[in-house]
């Protein structure tokens, strides 16, 4: 048996062929008849693996090093590339990214057929000031007390506090980030600050294991449209003697900073949550999207790439195809981004959502703009979208719907009932193209035809794909 036959085993270094990426963003390489997933690696290229593992018949390999540069490839501009894992694109050049995407999105949609195929515009890549760079509006980094050790750093680096983000596979091990070539700009030096005085205060990290210490996220936010900036720190307790001197110097050496948040969380889950206690300025901070202004708490969810967010927002209002007093339902509608826009364009709008808060947050946001024609429904979808349930709607079913869901798409009730409720048109919004198409499915089934799809790249150097589908039933 030679050996581009037989199958490679943990431990062999290969020399392969990479010809594509996957949707988890792991390079694909072809080794004789077997393909590899490789962590790294640039389609075009030839490069030398090695197989960490193989299991369920699939082959997982690191890259080692590159024998022949593919045509696309890029030096990765940050010194975090290849550890952090959140960019796993930045090896390949921007125009690559989004070729490699609207194939990764193709091939997701073939099981629907080929018009749906063919129906795949190109994605539409971010623009603008900044590009694909500092484009995140919201940065949670964490804290704590096992610093991951690079394999070029010298024997004996330190190896406690860090504070950043997690190395991929390893809850327990933080990625001390110098720099993030994604966070909005400026973000990167207040997380210096914030390292530097916690050292300095000698404030202890959360021990993920243990369950103790007093840091445990540092989340930063930014209004691209306002310049509003705001702090929020996550600790286990309020101790303010302890943390307000933190504050205090945080906020004489970035006056910049227009509130800052500290949230109190003792509990073991490694989200950032907790009560709030606002320590400087109002505890919010607003962004605008499409002319529509925001209000943004520290809890509150909204998307993290502010410009391709208005690209979103004006791909929704021209796929509904809205005019004064058409009947919409924005199925869970959030805070109203879509909502607002298209109630401002005339429609007659009813939002579902089920988190309460985002819904006290769309019903502010639409009294605050001067928006009319909105009515908001809070609960599970599970309920209130039932036949009954929009049956005693004042205004009767929709003529169209907007639906975002999330990652896991559409719940079956709801899916259902989306079907039977008959509306002329359908915009799907979904940040999982598979999820999207395992949804689309039965709706195409039941007479709606696909139109537009339009993917968006919310997210560039990564693997995540945004995408509008517009789906239509004749007459």
């Amino acid at each position: 048996m030679s050996e581009s036959t037989r199958k490679p085993r943990k431990g062999d270094v290969l020399d392969v062929d990479v010809v594509g990426l996957d949707e988890r963003g792991h390079a694909l390489a072809r080794f004789g008849e077997h393909t590899v997933r490789v962590r790294g690696g640039v389609p075009g290229s030839r490069a030398r693996v090695s197989v960490r593992r193989r299991r369920k018949g699939r082959i997982e390999a690191v890259l080692e090093t590159t024998l022949e540069p593919g045509p696309d490839a890029v030096e990765p501009r940050c010194a975090h590339f290849g550890t952090c894992g959140g960019c796993s694109f930045q090896g390949l050049s921007y125009p690559a990214q989004l070729r490699e995407l609207e194939r990764m999105l193709r091939r997701t949609l073939e099981p629907l057929g080929t018009p749906a195929v063919e129906e795949v515009e190109p994605v539409l890549g971010a623009s603008g000031e900044g590009g694909p760079w500092h484009y995140r509006n919201k940065m949670d980094f964490t804290f704590g007390n096992k610093r991951w050790i690079e394999a070029d750093e010298p024997a004996g680096a330190p190896n406690g506090f860090a504070v950043g983000l997690h190395v991929p596979g390893r809850f327990d091990k933080i990625l001390d980030v110098a720099h993030c070539d994604i966070a909005f700009a400026g973000a990167s030096e207040i997380l210096a600050t914030v390292r530097a005085l916690a050292l300095e205060l000698d404030l202890d990290a959360w021990d993920v294991r243990e369950h103790r210490g007093l840091l445990r996220h540092l989340v930063l936010r930014k209004g691209f449209r306002t310049g509003e900036l705001m702090v929020d720190l996550v600790t286990t307790e309020r101790a303010a003697e302890r943390v307000d001197p933190l504050v205090e110097r945080l906020l004489a050496a970035h006056p910049e900073v227009t509130t800052l948040v500290q949230r109190v969380d003792s509990g073991v889950a490694l989200i950032a949550r907790g009560e709030e206690h606002v320590l400087f300025g109002p505890g919010f901070l607003h962004e605008e999207i499409d002319g529509i202004s925001f209000r943004i708490s520290a809890a509150s969810f909204f998307q993290t790439n502010t410009r391709q967010a208005e690209e979103l927002v004006r791909l929704v209002r021209e796929n509904a195809v809205v005019g004064p007093g058409t009947r919409v339902f924005d199925l869970y509608c959030g805070s109203g981004l879509f909502s607002l826009a298209l109630a401002r364009a005339g429609a007659d709008v009813v939002g579902f959502e089920l988190v309460e808060a985002a819904v006290a947050d769309a019903r502010a946001n639409a009294e605050r703009n001067g928006i009319d024609g909105l009515h908001f429904v809070a609960g599970d979808l599970a309920q209130t979208l039932s036949l009954e349930a929009v049956a005693a709607l004042p205004g009767g079913a929709p003529e169209v719907c907007v639906v975002d869901p999330p990652r896991a798409g559409l719940h079956a009730s709801v899916l259902g009932v989306l079907g039977e409720l008959g509306a002329a048109r359908i915009v799907y919004v979904s940040c999982n193209p598979k999820s999207a198409a395992r949804d689309l499915a039965p709706l195409l089934e039941r007479g709606y035809r696909l139109g537009r799809v339009q993917p968006v790249d919310l997210f560039p150097h990564t693997p995540h794909l945004e995408c509008v589908f517009t789906l239509q039933r004749d007459g």
